[in-house]
């Protein structure tokens, strides 16, 4: 019986019981019993992951409050400890007396993430990791602190959106003044956050044994397939043949709009009557969000259903919490949760079925044996989320205004395409910033001028001064948080967009690919996942010209 989320209770471990369970994996590794270990080990590993995720969640809930933040706080300086005792019990069962054997048990690519995990690990690094993810804590705090006055109203960054999409052009133009003053305010600071934790990142790279942070990085983001080459060559076709496409539906929209010049303030209004709003509040879209999901094949609607009851869902925007959305999940309790904060603009029903997503695959495959193949890697993992938000369109006429449902689908489009430079211009930054760490902020707010002006050269941010200056990049909490996270959502959208394509041609055949894709988890690698659904590799000559072709031809058809 699934419990409700209010009653979930994780035990709260000490670094000398964490010491104890561990202890008893290599136990029973050196008394013979492999199986037993291996299943100790597991159910070690989803204990802590369910209780460290809930500490986080608290705190993503709450930033304000003492408590939740001592508990993060405790949770980030334990969990290097964790690791340690799994890089030490990965490396005895990847020994050369124990391989086949755990190999046969736990398959081949769960031992292929094993050995690269066992290389982004030493205990010299431990001090360094609580850094991080404390430097990392102080950026999202710092982020849900700021209080912008708009229209005789005090809003949160989250809150400021229907400002920034509004019809009226002054208004759109105030509301980013107001958003970067804070971000000019706080620039200092901010500098000196990224600067510390670039610093960190090279010098744990370096005492691994790595030149630069670029090869660590892949590593803990768990890429076996492919390298940063591989992803080098995708931001380049992304250049070639989004890039010119995007300059041509700006300037068009420009011209509709008849703006004498296309700004900064502009490129998030897309729609020439206004973008389209959701249908109605949050109880409402619930609602309708459970009819189309009851729709829709498969599991979905009775999954949401066990959401919504069993109260997994934090949608609400509120002062305290933390911007942007997610998913997180509790192996123990094998329920996600969906984090977010909706204002009352088309991006909450993108965020809901995006984060949607990521739950209906974490729920699906939550009874694979493994505790590492619950989720997949983040770039196969923004498929599951990506692509939900294009199956959904067919019922979006429940989602939005009444009649706005066609213009929504249009609008998703063009802000998929959009997404695609921007994705890209972030990955290629840090790329960029940890083969230099030693950069000054000023040189890295030039890189980044550098590189947008490459992949979306019409960005003219008028009198936005910090922008202008190369000061966008650090309102994407990616950059901060989750280094090289982030080329994971364009090689997604390649993918999802194909989904996409499928289903225009045959809705049941791209919905069995999407549950299909769900329920593998993360039981293989990127490109095998993508092979067996059927979809094309985002590295495949060609696959993002194929996408680029069909959706041009459907905004010619629908404009």
């Amino acid at each position: 019986m699934m419990n409700n989320f209010s009653s979930l209770n994780f035990p709260r471990p000490t670094a000398a019981e964490l010491d104890s369970r561990f202890g008893a994996v290599l136990s029973l590794i050196e008394s013979n019993d492999l199986t037993s270990a291996l299943d100790r080990f597991d159910h070690e590993r989803r204990t802590f992951e369910s209780w460290a995720a809930l500490v986080h969640l608290r705190f993503s809930q709450n930033t304000r409050d003492e408590t939740t933040r001592s508990e993060r706080d405790y949770a980030d300086q334990l969990t290097p400890k964790v690791t340690a005792h799994e890089v030490k019990i990965k490396k005895r069962l990847l020994a050369a007396d124990l391989i086949a054997d755990v190999r046969e048990k736990i398959g081949s690519h769960v031992a292929e993430l094993w050995q690269s995990d066992i290389t982004t690990f030493d205990s010299r690094i431990e001090t360094a990791l609580e850094e991080e993810a404390r430097l990392s804590g102080d950026y999202t705090s710092l982020l849900a602190s700021a209080r912008i006055t708009i229209d005789n109203k005090s809003v949160n960054l989250s809150g400021l959106a229907p400002w920034q999409e509004h019809p009226d052009r002054t208004v759109r133009h105030t509301a980013e003044q107001a958003r970067w003053s804070f971000f000019a305010e706080k620039g200092e600071e901010l500098d000196t956050l990224y600067d510390r934790l670039v610093s960190l990142r090279h010098g744990m790279a370096q005492t691994l044994g790595f030149d630069t942070y670029t090869p660590l990085g892949y590593r803990r983001m768990r890429r076996v397939d492919y390298g940063p080459t591989d992803v080098a060559l995708f931001r380049d076709e992304v250049a070639t043949h989004v890039t010119p496409l995007v300059a041509t539906l700006l300037e068009k929209r420009r011209e509709d709009m008849q703006w004498p010049e296309l700004r900064y303030w502009d490129e998030s209004f897309i729609d020439l009557h206004g973008n389209p709003k959701p249908a109605g509040g949050y109880d409402l879209l619930i609602e309708r969000a459970q009819t189309m999901f009851d729709r829709m094949p498969g599991q979905l609607g009775a999954f949401f259903r066990m959401m919504v009851e069993g109260n997994y869902l934090d949608l609400k925007n509120r002062d305290e919490k933390a911007g942007g959305g997610f998913c997180t999940s509790f192996p123990d309790a094998g329920m996600p949760f969906i984090f977010a904060n909706f204002n009352g603009t088309h991006g909450d029903i993108n965020v809901f079925t995006h984060e949607m997503g990521h739950a209906y695959q974490n729920w699906r495959s939550r009874m694979l044996p493994c505790i590492d193949e619950l989720w997949p890697t983040m770039e196969a993992a923004e498929i599951n989320s990506m692509g939900l938000e294009f199956l959904t369109w067919p019922h979006m006429d429940l989602m939005v205004e009444d009649g706005a449902a066609e213009r929504f689908r249009h609008m998703h489009l063009i802000g998929s395409l959009c997404f695609l430079p921007y994705g890209v211009c972030v990955d290629h930054f840090q790329h960029e910033v940890y083969a230099h760490p030693d950069m000054t902020p000023l040189e890295r707010h030039e890189t980044w001028r550098k590189l947008e002006r490459h992949y979306m050269p019409w960005c003219d941010y008028g009198d936005l001064a910090y922008p202008a200056m190369g000061g966008r990049w650090q309102a994407q909490g990616h950059i901060y948080r989750s280094p090289f996270y982030y080329i994971d959502y364009t090689l997604a959208l390649c993918c999802a967009m194909q989904l996409w394509l499928l289903s225009r041609r045959d809705e049941a055949a791209a919905m069995r690919a999407y549950e299909q894709l769900c329920a593998q988890g993360g039981s293989a690698p990127f490109t095998k996942l993508i092979a067996d659904a059927g979809l094309v590799s985002p590295f495949a000559p060609g696959a993002l010209a194929e996408v680029v072709k069909e959706a041009s031809a459907f905004l010619n058809q629908t404009t």
